[in-house]
């Protein structure tokens, strides 16, 4: 019995290593890269009354590289028009134009918390730079500051006026305080976020938010901090030259693991007075590896087969329990990157076990390794993977 036993076991296990299959995989490699942006919207200047009560059109164009999938930098020329307003027998308001050209760092959130995939429909990046805001063509907020302070000169009393005194008189009749003609530049710090879609490997249209610091001056009027402008805008993206590349290869995918069946052997010993049945059982086992493409936790249609295979072993063995271990390529992202993705992949397998065919979770252990210094396989590919272990 038990050398049929093993010759049994090992036809099974030479029959399994004769049987590997081949996967393919493809994998993305990032290409530096130029791009373009053109943009138009709407800006809202911080003043008095409601926000959204001085809004004005504006429009951007850019220039960017993108270093690698994480960081970038761009050259944008922000520019149109700004408002400001002051109450005086009525709410009167006045504009301005101006052309401010910056530069901003960009980092690409996206790929730094969920790992490099350039074929995700959604962008998101945080922007943050520095520039000049250069402002020109203020000649209704001079021509409102004329006509208070004339009326100031002739004795007329105007409410409400802006905190423009010292000692009780005006400042020099300078009514708005911080009045300014001519060409004005100002240093201006900016930060903000946009979230782009993917239409093409070079298209992306997008919505770009940005808050926008400057000196006190900007309005022409006397405050008691900065003076603030927010722009949203909508546009276009185009990439020059590939984004990235993709390698095609095939790995060797082991075969599913033979299920050995040990059967339930009853020795009966007679004796001249009674007859005893000595019962031996030896535990069955199970293992899948359930393969994940780089980035991924959703379980490809080639490995469900998998899954269905230990659903089936586990109904067929109502004793018996699963653990499912997660693991990730420590060669590919961060570590809390690969800790995450690790834990994921293991909890997909199990919530399919629950889900779908209706394993209680209390017949399933769920662990994750990341990216730990063991990997079950040599090739980084194959360590993107849930390795499944019923007994």
């Amino acid at each position: 019995m038990k050398l049929n036993k093993i010759l049994l076991t090992a036809s099974l296990l030479f029959g399994g290593l004769c049987a590997n299959a081949q996967e393919t995989v493809t994998e993305y490699e990032f290409q530096p890269h130029w791009y373009g942006q053109a943009q138009i919207g709407l800006q809202e200047t911080l003043g008095e009354g409601a926000f959204g009560k001085l809004l004005a059109p504006n429009a951007q164009l850019a220039a960017g590289y993108k270093f690698n999938p994480y960081i970038g930098a761009r050259l944008a020329v922000n520019a149109w028009q700004s408002k400001g307003v002051i109450s005086f027998e009525g709410v009167h308001k006045y504009k301005w134009n101006y052309v401010a050209p910056t530069v901003d760092a960009v980092v690409d959130l996206t790929n730094l918390i969920g790992g490099y995939n350039p074929t995700r429909l959604v962008e998101v990046n945080l922007l943050a730079g520095v520039g000049i805001n250069i402002g020109f063509h203020n000649k209704e907020a001079n021509a409102i500051n004329n006509t208070l302070s004339a009326a100031l000169q002739a004795g007329q009393n105007i409410p409400d006026l802006p905190g423009n005194y010292v000692n009780g008189v005006p400042a020099g009749y300078n009514v708005l305080g911080n009045i300014w003609d001519g060409t004005k530049t100002r240093f201006v710090g900016q930060v903000g976020v946009d979230v782009n879609f993917n239409v093409t490997d070079q298209l992306q249209v997008g919505l770009e938010l940005m808050a926008n610091s400057l000196s006190d001056n900007y309005n022409s009027k006397i405050g008691s901090n900065a003076d603030w402008y927010f722009n949203a805008l909508v546009g276009v993206k185009y990439a020059f030259g590939p984004k990235y590349q993709t390698h095609t290869r095939t790995i060797e995918v082991p075969a599913p693991e033979p299920v050995i069946v040990e059967k339930v052997v009853e020795k009966i010993v007679e004796v001249p007075v009674q007859v005893e049945k000595e019962v031996v059982k030896e535990e069955v086992t199970m293992r899948r590896d359930i393969f994940f493409t780089i980035s991924n936790t959703t379980i490809a249609k080639s490995e469900q087969a998998k899954v269905q295979q230990i659903a089936d072993f586990l109904k067929e063995n109502p004793e018996a329990k699963v653990i499912i271990t997660g693991y990730a390529d420590k060669g590919t992202g961060t570590m809390a990157i690969n800790l995450r993705l690790s834990k994921q992949r293991a909890q997909t397998v199990a919530n399919e076990l629950q889900k779908k065919y209706g394993i209680p979770a209390s017949r399933m252990e769920v662990k994750s390794m990341g990216e730990s210094e063991y990997q079950p396989y040599s090739d980084p590919a194959q360590n993107r993977v849930a390795i499944c272990i019923a007994k």
